[in-house]
């Protein structure tokens, strides 16, 4: 028995949004609202920019939904076409700014403390909040590595290479939303390949997390905490690679291997009064970490660690983003109370 097929009838919100109705709009892009502002992050390396770029767009996008095709047949169009208006919107940010970077990007490791004011004149790479939602894919697509090795690239390389490696869309499909040719795309991507492939190494975190139990991550946080808070630099160095690093934007200063980063630990963190709370970022572990206020008797949050770990489970890089913004932006709160406990070494 033979079928016809039907194609689906069109969305009603999307005639209603092109005669005016904003609401509309807002039920027909909310599915993808989470996943365009992981490709803005990925593309511009900021929450903060991601925030603005996805505003940015939309609007663009609401005010040009009168010219949006959806003819039958075209599954996805929708996606598309946000994800080309995103893109694009992403580029001019890019184009305005310059590309985010990390401590590591602008020169070489340091050999003993100093007194590196931060540089504000930089723009820094930011972390981006973990979804809980996030498929193992996604996860993947903002750990630090992967968005701070995608900032070396040209936009277009960049652009490029998300839209075809991350998301799926076609050679084709990804010409027509930049407005090139396939071969041009084609190449780009190619390009881009081999930049990742000499900044990134190593498996993803994703895969290192999924192959150590629950219970060893666990506890490799409640010792670096517990370390941390008792000073004990003999406990924490026997959590790390020989060749750990350790970074703190907005410092430009960074740290390589298990004697300069004692040294570092000896000058600063070993000396502070803190508290800490696990959380996640990028996909990876990360931990907030609080101040004493002695004005205000409290703990106040002020570094958002994230940390990544070698296959073994020691933690090869801590890159420490200094500002209470990226513990609001984990989900932690700013501050705990005079009473908190000191973290039990796991």
């Amino acid at each position: 028995m033979s079928t016809t097929s039907v194609d689906p009838a069109p969305d009603p919100d999307l005639a209603r949004a092109r005669a005016g109705d904003d609401a509309a709009f807002a039920r027909l892009v909310a599915p993808l609202r989470r996943e365009l502002h992981a490709h803005c992050y990925r593309m511009l390396g900021s929450v903060h920019d991601a925030d603005d770029a996805l505003q940015d767009a939309l609007l663009r996008a609401w005010r040009a939904i009168d010219r949006f095709e959806d003819r039958p047949g075209r599954p996805g169009a929708l996606r598309s076409w946000l994800y080309t208006v995103a893109t694009n919107t992403s580029l001019d940010t890019a184009g305005r700014r310059g590309r985010r970077a990390l401590p590591m990007d602008l020169g070489p490791s340091s050999e003993h403390p100093g007194d590196d004011p931060p540089r504000t004149e930089v723009a820094w790479l930011g972390p981006y909040p973990d979804d809980p939602d996030a498929t193992v894919e996604e996860r993947e697509s903002v750990e630090l590595a992967f968005v701070a090795a995608l900032q070396h690239l040209p936009g277009n390389q960049r652009a490029a290479l998300l839209l075809m490696e991350v998301l799926g869309f076609s050679a084709a499909e990804v010409a027509t939303m930049m407005a090139t040719s396939t071969a041009s795309v084609n190449s780009a991507v190619q390009r881009a390949r081999a930049t990742l492939a000499s900044k990134v190494t190593g498996p993803s975190q994703q895969r290192t997390l999924r192959t150590l139990p629950d219970a060893q991550l666990a506890a490799t946080v409640a010792r670096y905490t517990a370390a941390l808070e008792a000073g004990d630099a003999e406990a924490l160095v026997g959590l790390l690679t020989a060749d750990v690093t350790w970074a703190m934007p907005p410092n430009a200063e960074w740290y390589r291997g298990t004697a300069a980063v004692t040294a570092f630990l000896h000058a600063g963190p070993l000396v502070t009064p803190w508290r800490h709370v696990p959380a996640r970022a990028n996909g990876q572990l990360a931990v907030g970490c609080y101040t004493w206020d002695e004005e205000a008797q409290e703990w106040r949050g002020m570094v958002l660690d994230v940390l990544t770990l070698a296959p073994d489970g020691r933690i090869a890089e801590v890159t420490a983003f200094i500002g209470p913004e990226h513990l609001a932006g984990a989900g932690l709160p700013a501050t705990l109370p005079a009473g908190t406990p000191l973290t039990a070494p796991g």
